[in-house]
């Protein structure tokens, strides 16, 4: 092929790789302009980057392991209800089965409490991948199913109502795990004000990517995406690999709940409806490709803070959410398009270009 034929597809590659980052600079510059301009000239300000950081966080967890699964070539539309029904067990489990703060018993119950929210998002993703792969159905039909039974077994969790814990039951470190604001006590360090919430999205996005890039394990579910076929030739178990990413990915499911928990002090499996589009939106716009075999953890990282750098700068300019939303859709189809171009497709265009 000649330099000429290449040079479009390397463009296109060289946006996928970079883009997202320009995209977030782009945003972030463009709303700091006119927030100055015509809002209330606090979007560029510490304490809104650390309430940005906070609310990128919430969706990042639960997006590396989106970013494991559509790696693997699939898809989880029950990210949102899985997430809100382990955050209502947790809200249940510390209003019902807790003790208050500096009783004897009172650590014991909370570690039960964690055990149970975190026991909560891995059975919901092991009864997804156990479908997937021994039903062998499409992982969209699986997970639009389960969508709904998730919110179902939430509602009869909660009673059909928001379920509040007991404030002394919960313990200080919990409280103050999306704290944003300038009381350097409830930072990890002093010297650093940065959410608790944003440092943990950190140090699991290193964990996911050591394990994608330096283990078998991370090799295997990029070639199960890539080729199915070719993969399960070449000796890997595709099967017993779905199960373990979508239970790999409950576990993050499972921490993102704990942070939505410790930030609005509640449970309401209702919440979680609509959350699953934030999630898978923030892999696409980090250049994750929905046919499979491609992913970034920084990727996904930046794709939640350009959708929460969106939501607050259309806050602070007084934008109605239903046009917040029109932007950010607009925003995912030009990820997706872009994608589609770094691959090659729409064929005529490229036909054109050569």
């Amino acid at each position: 092929m000649t330099e000429s034929k290449q040079r479009p597809n390397s463009i296109w590659k060289f946006l996928g790789r970079l883009g997202p980052t320009y995209a977030l600079f782009v945003v972030i510059g463009l709303f700091s302009i006119l927030d100055y301009q015509y809002g209330s000239q606090s979007f560029f300000s510490a304490r809104n980057a650390r309430v940005i950081a906070n609310s990128a966080a919430l969706v990042a967890v639960p997006a590396l392991g989106m970013t494991m699964i559509i790696i693997a070539g699939g898809i989880d539309l029950s990210a949102g209800t899985a997430l809100t029904l382990c955050g209502t067990a947790l809200a249940v489990a510390f209003r019902d089965h807790t003790v208050p703060i500096g009783q004897d018993e009172a650590t014991f119950w909370i570690v039960c409490a964690l055990a149970a929210g975190l026991g909560v998002g891995v059975v919901c993703g092991l009864i997804n991948g156990l479908i997937i792969a021994m039903a062998e159905i499409v992982p969209f039909i699986v997970t639009l199913g389960t969508m709904t039974i998730f919110l179902g077994i939430g509602q009869v969790l909660a009673s059909e109502s928001t379920v509040y814990p007991e404030p002394d039951h919960l313990p200080d470190w919990l409280r103050h795990l999306c704290y944003t604001g300038s009381n350097s006590e409830y930072y990890w360090f002093d010297f650093l004000h940065v959410p608790s919430s944003a440092l943990i999205a950190i140090v699991l996005g290193l964990a996911v990517a050591a394990l994608m890039h330096f283990s078998v394990f991370g090799r295997n579910v990029v070639a199960v995406g890539s080729n199915p076929a070719t993969a399960r030739l070449c000796g890997i178990r595709v099967g017993m690999t779905t199960v373990a990413v979508y239970a790999f990915s409950g576990v993050f499911v499972a921490v993102g709940a704990l942070l939505y928990f410790a930030n609005v002090k509640n449970g309401n499996p209702s919440d979680g409806t609509g959350k699953e589009l934030e999630i898978i939106a923030a892999v696409v716009l980090g250049g994750g490709s929905l046919s499979g075999g491609r992913g970034s953890v920084l990727g996904t990282i930046i794709g939640a803070l350009i959708i929460k750098s969106i939501s607050s700068g259309c806050t602070m300019l007084s934008i109605p959410n239903t046009y917040t939303h029109i932007i950010i859709g607009i925003i995912i189809i030009i990820a997706v398009l872009i994608d589609g171009l770094r691959s090659g497709k729409p064929k005529w265009l490229f036909d054109r270009m050569r």
